[in-house]
This record gives structure tokens, sequence and C-alpha cells, in this order.
């Protein structure tokens, strides 16, 4: 019988290693069709999907490093598939949209994500999915209310 204490008993390290697995078996359809890296994609799929917001909320909302948001960001500006509007709210900051071409690469790459999550996921029943959704949101949310400012410190948002 294995120790429970083995790194892969390990819920931390068995989180990283599953959602590197699956992030990077979509990541390699969406780099070689559209040449678009992880955080590139990230930072797309959130505005597709939330609209037009600044480098910090999109930083607390991939929880990626603001370096790595603002890398994503420039390289989405570059080849026009997102632009810079000034902040009504807050006459400091900007928001960050998709383009027109950025909204049509984002239609064309869901389904296809979508495609390999339930591809990924067969054989998982509606409630085991349900269930798994459920536990990742209270992980996620324990971890930032385990962390406080640390938290916001971590990702550069403080």
């Amino acid at each position: 019988m294995q120790p429970t204490s083995t790194l892969s008993r390990f819920l931390p390290y068995q989180l990283s290693l599953a959602s590197n697995a699956v992030s990077g078996r979509i990541a390699i359809e969406y780099r070689q069709r559209w040449g678009l890296s992880i955080p590139e994609w990230r930072v797309m799929a959130v505005i597709g999907d939330a609209g037009g917001m600044t480098q910090r909320d999109l930083t607390r909302r991939t929880l990626m490093d603001k370096v790595a948001v603002n890398r994503a960001c420039k390289g989405l500006e570059e080849r026009a598939l997102a632009e810079r509007t000034p902040n009504e709210a807050d006459g400091r900051s900007h928001l960050l949209d998709l383009t027109d071409a950025g909204r049509a690469m984002h239609a064309e790459i869901m389904p296809l994500a979508r495609e390999i999550e339930r591809q990924l996921f067969d054989g998982f029943s509606q409630d085991e999915l349900d269930l798994f959704r459920s536990l990742l949101e209270r992980a996620r949310s324990r971890a930032e209310d385990l962390d406080g400012d640390d938290f916001d410190r971590q990702f550069g948002l403080k």
C-alpha cells in the first residue's frame, strides 16, 4: 500500500497536473490553428464571455500574473484581435475588448473547445460533472479566502 503523503496523492499537485493536461490538450488546437498562446486564449475567452474589461479585472478573472496578462493583451492588440478604449468609469485605465476579427476567431474556437471538453469528459455522468464543477469552485473560493490580501498581492492586484 502506498503512503498517503506521496506527491501523487497531494490534491494541489493532482489539480495542477489535471489542469495542465486539459489546458495543454486544448492549447494544441488553438496554437496550431490560430497561433494563440494559452494566456492569449484565456484573455480572449474571458473578454468573449464577459465583454470589455480592464487589465486589472482580467488579471483577477484569469488568475494569471499581471505581466502575462499584459503580454497577452499586447499580443491580441498587435494582431488586431482586441483593442483598448477609454474607461469612462475610471479615466486612468482602459477597457480591452475584442474587435470584430477577435469575436469571429472566438466564435470559431469555442465550438472546438467545447468538443474537446466533451471528449475529455466523455464517460462522466451529468451529476458527476455538476459535482466536479461545484467542488472546483469551492476549492478556488476557499483558496482565495485563505489567502486574503496575499492573494491580491500575488497576482499584482494591490
